[in-house]
């Protein structure tokens, strides 16, 4: 009786080894809220799996410090591993300290995507979608109100080592290329590094110069709040002027709400996170997946802006 039992509890344990997973992630940083919802979405789909355990590391945006992440989950054994770049032109890099074992970019597209052996793949959304559909809601809001004989604005980019920052950026200048916007102009564009706080010194700076400005178009909605921020504490009618970003984080929404943001986009952070885990788990069980899995993205406005409330 005892042997038998012992049999059936070796079987047990031996079913469980064999179907247990284990994913190791590195993210560029946690303290950014939007990477906080793209987490969130790992943790909560890999907690749904039966069998999956996921270990999280942060990069504090330390590249050599995210490749030794990376090779350290190989030395462990680790069944795959999730990557959300610290930079994006340094894919290559990544790519080669994971080796063989199964690997998944999420969020920022890396250099190497078209080139990423098939142990490898890229959860994200399509960044060209993202500042265009931004930028020219924008252009016809400006339109709308009566602005297209000339309306001059500024252009807060993300980090320039960021691809997400490098394509929202041309995105927007893409759409003031065009016949229908070309009454748009910059004053001027500078990177604020995806961050509220220097956002808002960058705006403050640039309304000292006094120069009359009819829009704000930022990569993301920390750096739009940010500017946000700085026109209302100099007494600015958010009335007057337009307002753009990307990412409709909540913040964002409650901005929208109270009448002082006009545009943003939706990027699904949690459906990118738990994206990631399911393209994680299919490469470590051999399967062959898309290399590119594209979430859309999806325009914001405050005639919408109720469908977002929960989503992020």
């Amino acid at each position: 009786m005892k042997k038998t039992l012992l049999s059936i509890g070796l079987a047990a344990m031996m079913t469980t080894t064999a179907f247990a997973q284990e994913i190791g992630a590195t993210i560029s940083r946690f303290d950014d809220n939007w990477l906080t919802v793209m987490r969130n979405g790992m943790t909560e789909h890999a907690a749904k799996q039966s069998g999956v355990s996921l270990q999280m590391e942060d990069a504090t945006d330390d590249l050599a410090k995210q490749i030794d992440q990376v090779k350290n989950f190989v030395a462990s054994g680790v069944d795959a591993i999730i990557v959300n770049i610290v930079d994006t032109s340094a894919g290559a890099a990544i790519t080669e300290a994971a080796g063989n074992t199964p690997l998944v970019f999420v969020n920022r597209e890396p250099d190497n995507v078209n080139e990423l052996p098939p142990t490898q793949a890229f959860v994200a959304s399509n960044e060209i979608e993202s500042g265009t559909l931004s930028a020219f809601q924008v252009c016809n809001n400006l339109r709308a109100d009566g602005k297209a004989g000339g309306a001059k604005g500024y252009l807060m980019n993300g980090q320039l080592s960021n691809q997400a920052a490098v394509q929202r950026s041309k995105d927007v200048h893409d759409i003031i290329g065009i016949d229908m916007c070309n009454f748009m102009t910059l004053i001027d564009e500078q990177t604020a590094n995806w961050s509220r706080d220097e956002a808002q010194d960058l705006m403050t700076n640039w309304m000292s110069s006094g120069e009359p400005f009819d829009f704000v178009l930022a990569n993301n909605d920390e750096m739009a709040i940010g500017a946000i921020q700085a026109m209302k504490a100099a007494g600015m009618d958010m009335a007057d002027v337009q307002v753009g970003g990307v990412d409709a984080s909540q913040d964002a929404l409650v901005s929208m709400q109270a009448g002082d943001y006009d545009v943003t986009v939706f990027q699904d952070a949690y459906g990118q996170g738990s994206g990631s885990v399911d393209t994680a788990l299919a490469l470590a069980a051999g399967k062959k997946v898309d290399q590119k899995v594209y979430i859309p993205f999806k325009l914001v406005t405050p005639a919408n802006m109720g469908d977002f409330l929960s989503k992020n």
